[in-house]
């Protein structure tokens, strides 16, 4: 561990996870360092990374010593363990998590600070942005959708965000209080979707929440590859995530509303996940779907007949009624195992399978 320049208690302490990316971190630690002041510290956790990335972070703080920082490395564990052990470490009132190859906009920190200043929320709830760098007119913001003001109704803000389903961490910044307040490890370790399951537990903890409209992530898209990285335990781990936020959804007593706005929610990230299970070879895709069936199932509070009542009678707060209704009914053809359904899905994933490898061959004839 490297410290630098320990100072009295910061407002907020950045955290940044890495693991092997050199080639991107020395942007991302600019986008943090350019930004920072005394009311602030940074926190890098290197996740056992195997090229130059811990070397870079080092000399990169080395030559900002008047910038409270650490770097804290760990053997190879995940993401999830490198954020816990960041947030140990944390002693600001805020959190804010920023991943290692994206950027921190500019402005940022000192639009949080702001908004702490003026509200003094459980969490603060930002934009942000949607990062091509090689197309940067592909790049566009993403908004949430809270309303303006100072939230006090917990409702509102576990049903706005159920319907954002905009599940990052690093678009929320939370008293680190907040985090205090779950069991450890917050982050579940060796998993994926480990912001899916963490992220409804947080909010729920929350009295208050302020919307601050300013894109504060540079989320990177990286270049189109052959495949997507979807596997059997991609499939489970998206499933578990449902199943670990619906049990604390019930241990909070959450309001009636928010139990069909988290049922529309799991819908949407069900069927994503059942489409994208017919890329896999046929025996394994059919294995994954026959497993997180019942977990789907069983982690909803009502049925696809609520859901597209509520749907239909503007019960709910939504920004596509159409779509969502639409989501609902393929949920409803995939668990009664339609075969125009599984024909459908089988057809559409050959062709967007077909459509990468002919950008792959564009990207590869470009170079």
């Amino acid at each position: 561990m490297i410290p630098h320049a320990p100072a009295r208690q910061p407002l907020l302490s950045i955290i940044v996870p890495a693991y092997n990316v050199q080639h991107y971190i020395g942007q991302c630690l600019d986008s943090v360092l350019d930004q920072m002041g005394a009311g602030h510290e940074l926190i890098v956790i290197d996740d056992g990374s195997s090229d130059a990335t811990l070397a870079r972070v080092r000399a990169q703080l080395a030559a900002r010593p008047g910038v409270a920082s650490q770097v804290l490395a760990q053997d190879n564990q995940g993401i999830a363990v490198a954020r816990n052990n960041g947030l140990a470490a944390a002693r600001g009132d805020y959190i804010v998590f920023v991943d290692s190859d994206d950027r921190l906009l500019a402005g940022s920190l000192a639009a949080l600070e702001h908004a702490i200043a003026e509200h003094h929320p459980d969490v603060i709830a930002c934009d942000f942005r949607v990062w091509f760098p090689d197309q940067e007119a592909k790049s566009n913001r993403v908004s949430m959708r809270y309303p303006p003001g100072l939230l006090r109704d917990q409702a509102t803000i576990l049903n706005t965000f159920f319907a954002d389903r905009q599940m990052y961490v690093w678009a929320n910044v939370f008293r680190r209080a907040i985090y205090q307040q779950l069991d450890t490890p917050v982050f579940p370790p060796g998993r994926v979707f480990e912001d899916m399951s963490t992220l409804p537990r947080l909010l729920s903890q929350c009295a208050s929440l302020v919307y601050l409209p300013h894109a504060i992530i540079d989320y990177r898209q990286h270049a189109a590859s052959i495949t997507k990285l979807i596997s059997e335990k991609w499939c489970m781990d998206l499933a578990a995530a449902l199943s670990v936020a619906r049990e604390h959804l019930d241990l909070r007593g959450v309001d009636e509303s928010v139990k069909t706005h988290f049922d529309i929610a799991a819908a949407h990230l069900y069927i994503g996940v059942v489409k994208d299970s017919y890329e896999l070879p046929r025996a394994v895709g059919r294995r994954v779907r026959a497993r997180i069936k019942p977990i789907f199932v069983n982690s909803l509070y009502g049925h696809c007949a609520s859901m597209l009542a509520a749907v239909q009678g503007a019960q709910t707060v939504s920004y596509d009624r159409t779509h969502d209704a639409r989501t609902i009914r393929q949920v409803e053809r995939a668990l009664a195992g339609s075969l125009v359904f599984r024909v459908r899905q089988t057809a559409s994933r050959k062709i967007k399978l077909w459509k990468r490898l002919r950008r792959h061959r564009k990207l590869l004839l470009g170079a």
